[in-house]
């Protein structure tokens, strides 16, 4: 029986020398495969209170947004700067290769609720941070974090931990 790490191309030298990059277009493209990581991303959550899911652009739209569907709530977008037409409030974070701000409406999540973040990779954790940082500034409680992919190579989850977060992935790749 395949596994999700099965379904997950790697890409070397993307998007520079030096680099695996895991893509998971493969395992979205699959029925099987995007059915098998949605059910394990859902499994960790069984029977908790969760009022909203809320993805990371891009790829973690995919995934929050069937997560949602599965889960019977609401969900909401994480977006690049100026990509949301409503008042937001943004986010600052470093990336692997830059810098980038992130966005989520103001009025996206009310105070209290209850949040599971997702996201199809984890590497450093600045994507995932400035997420957190947006949901708790509007009041919501980050349940959990959930990805497809964990690099730990790169640090992301320590980071997160260190933040009081429950982590979870699928799969995890060495190295880059």
């Amino acid at each position: 029986m395949k596994t999700v790490s099965d379904y997950i191309r790697t890409i070397v030298d993307f998007p520079h020398e030096g680099i695996m990059f895991r893509d998971v277009t493969t395992l979205f493209a699959d029925p099987r495969g995007f059915r098998i990581a949605v059910d394990q991303m859902l499994h960790p959550y069984a029977g908790l209170e969760i009022d909203k899911v809320v993805g990371l652009e891009a790829r973690g739209f995919i995934l929050g947004g069937a997560i949602a569907h599965q889960l019977s709530v609401g969900f909401v977008p994480i977006r690049k700067k100026g990509k949301l037409p409503g008042a937001t409030i943004s986010e600052a974070y470093t990336l692997e290769y830059g810098e980038a701000i992130v966005e989520v409406h103001d009025d996206a999540i009310k105070a209290g609720e209850k949040i599971l973040l997702v996201d199809d990779l984890l590497a450093t954790g600045g994507t995932a941070e400035a997420g957190i940082k947006l949901v708790e500034r509007l009041g919501g409680e980050i349940v959990s974090c959930a990805f497809v992919i964990d690099l730990p190579d790169l640090g992301g989850r320590a980071r997160l931990e260190a933040m009081g977060m429950d982590v979870h992935a699928l799969c995890a790749f060495d190295g880059d």
